[in-house]
């Protein structure tokens, strides 16, 4: 069975907070921070992308992990804001933490799920033994047009993921529920995402959660209250609590993971942060249920158990790591996001 063998995040250190962005365009900071529950987002330095979030997060994973970082058979980085159209960013990440040449190494892209997409593709890797540890990265540095209802929490972040077969957290079981939905795009060429608004709601998001998880519970046989810990992609503040109350979860069951109030959607990095800020603080015999989405549209759920490694583990401290911020104003942020050319 794989396993959980390391993990690391990075956010930037750069916040905006959403009544700035709000006052900009003319409207109630305070109702729209209150309607998302998303009071601020992360905002990437100049020099930060992607790739450099991935860097971070795979060294991060690599130091708290303990392992020879040759030993990696696979990298795959999944984001929708890689920093090149043609050119791996997956290989970046490969040759800054020395895990080169002998791997395999792919950029993947599904929206918002690409980074568990790579985790299952780890996890059948080291099950069939082909590798030893595979690394999957979720991370972005998620675009949104000036004015458009996404600027409010399009963040940047990113997590990454070893996977082994002896580790802190066992993987016990994934499941994937897949459908042609398109509630968000952006075509070749195309700077900034389109969305379906409301449509991106209960035929999108909220079905492909639900199912996803009531699937793998099903098959696991477990129930909600069976669970520790449940983290769920985060859009928004309002989302993952509305999908843990379908689905009988109760609020001191995901608030540990939920990051999205504080830094924004991370997109690729969402699902992935949030668990990794749950194993910061989990104990032995804990079991989670993560359940990540991807527009266009899926879902992937993963049923987890923390074993007594964790205890010896050298944990990231995420939260703490978020709390190192510096705030800006609407005009710096533009800046920084490359808007004036």
């Amino acid at each position: 069975m794989a396993s959980i063998v390391g993990y690391g995040a990075y956010v930037p250190r750069y916040r905006i907070k959403v009544e700035e962005i709000a006052r900009i365009w003319g409207r109630d900071g305070k109702s729209v921070s209150s309607g998302l529950y998303v009071f601020e987002k992360s905002v990437p330095a100049i020099d930060e992308d992607t790739a450099t979030i991935s860097v971070e997060a795979a060294r991060n994973a690599v130091r708290s992990s303990k392992i020879d970082a040759k030993k990696i058979g696979a990298i795959y980085v999944g984001s929708e804001s890689h920093p090149y159209a043609v050119k791996p960013t997956a290989t970046i990440v490969a040759e800054a933490i020395e895990a080169t040449p002998e791997l395999t190494a792919a950029d993947y892209e599904f929206a918002c799920k690409a980074g568990t997409a790579g985790m299952q593709n780890c996890i059948a890797l080291v099950e069939s033994k082909r590798i030893t540890y595979g690394m999957a990265i979720g991370a972005d540095v998620a675009q949104a047009a000036p004015g458009d209802a996404l600027e409010y929490t399009a963040a940047a972040g990113g997590a990454a993921f070893i996977i082994g077969n002896e580790g802190i957290a066992e993987i016990n079981d994934t499941i994937s529920f897949t459908t042609d939905t398109p509630d968000f795009w952006r075509r070749e060429g195309e700077p900034y995402p389109g969305h379906g608004e409301r449509f991106t709601g209960a035929p999108a998001y909220f079905r492909h959660i639900v199912s996803a998880a009531k699937m793998l519970m099903e098959k696991v046989g477990m129930k909600a209250s069976d669970y520790d810990y449940a983290v769920f992609h985060q859009p928004n503040g309002k989302f993952p609590m509305r999908v843990a109350k379908m689905l009988g979860f109760e609020k001191k069951q995901i608030e540990e993971g939920l990051l999205c109030p504080i830094i924004g959607n991370t997109y690729s990095g969402s699902t992935m942060l949030g668990l990794a800020c749950v194993l910061d603080v989990a104990k032995p015999g804990d079991r989670i249920l993560a359940v990540s989405y991807g527009s266009g549209a899926g879902s992937d759920a993963f049923d987890i158990t923390v074993n007594d490694a964790i205890e010896d583990y050298e944990r990231q401290n995420i939260r703490k790591m978020i709390e190192n911020k510096e705030y800006v104003d609407y005009g710096t942020y533009m800046k920084l996001r490359g808007e004036f050319k």
